[in-house]
């Protein structure tokens, strides 16, 4: 049976990791582990990972989120890899659909989920109060429906499943893009230049807090990482990503 590895990087966020971990604990049916990389948390992210059936890799300082998730796919042993932002929380469902529809055919290289917080066509119209009514809405929308799913050209880092044999094939992510910011885009170009496609399982909801450690940044210095990142990204391929979303 298959395993599918979750890593999750993190920087003292404490409560969203425990909420997301929680999630993930609830509502995980296929088999998995968890792999949190902890980028110098000092509020008890260690402690609290050192108590639970997990693998911790932990770095001594804030090395950004393409770096993070990279020392989390090398620590990784499933042969299904899963990026999890810390402020995302999952629902029944979520990862047995998200795998149907990564398997459902050979060319399919990338999968995520609908979500009420994201750029581009997974974002989705969502009316709920509190993560309670979350979850209930999400029992009726993640109800198994091949029909829900639909290409695209990119899929947001947010909720990032794909298969051990992509990464064997177009490596790591790029961490010019540290510490964030369209090392997901590069990743799914890379991916299409390889024959791979990118699908949106519509019948996999999740539901996003939303940029929270870069929010904390402050607006001026996240529109600054958001411009330089994208014009790393134009110098590299020659294109502008937005075109894709």
């Amino acid at each position: 049976m298959s395993l599918t590895s979750i890593v999750i990087p993190t920087y003292n966020e404490l409560a969203l990791l425990r909420e997301c971990i929680q999630a993930i604990e609830t509502y995980t049916d296929s088999p998995y582990e968890i792999v949190v990389v902890d980028n110098g948390s000092t509020d008890g992210t260690i402690e609290y990972c050192l108590k639970k059936p997990i693998t911790l890799v932990s770095l001594p300082e804030n090395r950004g989120f393409p770096e993070a998730c990279n020392y989390g796919l090398q620590a990784a042993c499933g042969s299904e890899l899963l990026l999890l932002n810390n402020d995302v929380v999952v629902s029944r469902g979520w990862l047995a659909n998200m795998l149907d529809c990564l398997y459902s055919a050979d060319d399919v290289g990338i999968v995520g989920p609908r979500t009420n917080y994201a750029s581009g066509r997974q974002q989705m119209e969502l009316s709920y109060n509190g993560l309670a009514e979350f979850q209930q809405l999400a029992e009726s929308l993640n109800v198994p429906d091949p029909s829900k799913r639909f290409e695209v050209n990119r899929i947001v880092g947010l909720c990032f499943l794909f298969k051990r044999e992509l990464m064997e094939r177009i490596g790591l992510l790029d961490e010019r893009f540290s510490p964030g910011h369209y090392e997901d885009d590069d990743y799914c170009y890379r991916a299409r230049l390889s024959g791979y496609r990118l699908l949106v399982a519509g019948d996999a909801v999740v539901h996003h807090h939303g940029s929270i450690s870069f929010r904390k940044q402050g607006q001026d210095r996240m529109d600054q990482l958001v411009d330089r990142n994208y014009h790393k990204f134009v110098d590299k391929w020659g294109i502008d990503p937005k075109a894709f979303i």
